[in-house]
């Protein structure tokens, strides 16, 4: 894989759930001589595997894939770690001439390895277990309070409800003895020798949510309360924060008695179609993806795609791209309020 004006290609293929990225993903790699690096916060652990669609080995196509089952279920593992390990596999791709294809929907995955995360100190599980603790004591608007005396700007950036925010702020402030504010104004380390080409899939949103629909279905039928129920019976099982993802979250519910079955299922649809409306917000506020409107396992999308990355490479850089979604990602899914 050549470079381009001295930059290594790296293509990044985004979009919202069950729009097909992985098979497209699967086809470029395969005519592209590339790798598949996950980008999915789920995917990385191990023994979730029907409620977030992993592709099986044998469907692999003998393609490598990268930060799949990578960490044991109980495991903490950030968008800083995913950031760690992320540029390690993908020196290991550039060594062996291979294209990177960085796939899948969590944005902040994305987003930490390509443009990098400011330089703040390491989580503390015990302060932020002290912080709780307090809130719980104090009421739940004494963290947002102490924010704002230690931290004013970020105080006023973080809405006071949003929780894990503040307490990181807080973690920060209080263990880099310092505003997270002035640690963010220095500024952050992206991603340096790689030109970076990015697809975005928009398939017609009815179709979307009836494929959403359909994989739901696909999901309870083929074993996910099995799944869940096996990653439960593990002694660690108050750890393992992926139980809490879409589809599992569900799955536990019913496994404790508060879902019949049929209710899951449209509780998990529903909430996936609303998850997948978040992620197509998430993905327009970026200004470099080029959207193709159909699913990636349409073999007229391959075709434009595929056409789309020779015509960049043999230019010696990327075409001229959508600063938008062609559609606004706020459009409702069918069956769903606007």
């Amino acid at each position: 894989m050549g470079s381009l004006g001295g930059d290594y290609p790296l293509l990044a293929i985004v979009g919202p759930t069950a729009s097909g990225k992985s098979a497209l993903a699967l086809t470029l790699a395969q005519h592209l001589e590339g790798e598949i690096i996950n980008c999915d916060s789920v995917q990385v652990y191990r023994g979730f595997n029907i409620g977030t669609r992993k592709v099986p080995p044998e469907e692999r196509r003998g393609i490598p894939h990268h930060l799949i089952d990578a960490v044991e279920p109980g495991e903490l593992f950030t968008a800083g770690d995913y950031r760690r390990e992320a540029l390690r596999v993908l020196a290991g791709v550039r060594e062996r001439g291979k294209l990177p294809v960085v796939v899948g929907g969590t944005g902040l995955y994305l987003r930490a390895l390509l443009l990098g995360l400011f330089e703040g100190p390491e989580r503390s599980e015990d302060l932020r277990a002290r912080l709780r603790a307090s809130a719980e004591r104090r009421g739940r608007e004494f963290l947002p309070r102490l924010l704002r005396r230690l931290d004013r700007e970020a105080g006023e950036r973080i809405h006071p409800r949003d929780t894990p925010k503040i307490i990181r702020a807080l973690e920060v402030r209080l263990l880099a003895r310092q505003p997270m504010s002035a640690l963010l104004a220095r500024g952050r380390a992206g991603l340096q020798g790689f030109r970076v080409f990015k697809v975005g899939l928009d398939p017609d949103r009815k179709k979307l949510a009836q494929r959403i629909n359909a994989r739901v279905q696909h999901m309870f039928a083929a074993g996910l309360l099995e799944e869940t129920r096996a990653m439960l019976a593990r002694p660690n099982a108050g750890r393992i924060k992926a139980l809490g993802a879409l589809g599992y979250r569900q799955a536990c519910a019913l496994l404790r008695g508060e879902r019949g079955l049929e209710e899951a299922v449209r509780e998990t649809q529903g909430a996936t179609r609303r998850y997948a409306k978040r992620q197509m917000t998430w993905f327009r506020r970026e200004t470099d993806i080029t959207w193709f409107a159909g699913f990636g396992d349409e073999p007229e999308t391959e075709r434009q795609v595929l056409d789309w990355l020779r015509q960049a490479w043999l230019a010696g850089a990327a075409p001229a791209v959508h600063t938008t979604c062609p559609r606004s990602p706020l459009e409702p899914f069918e069956g769903d309020k606007a």
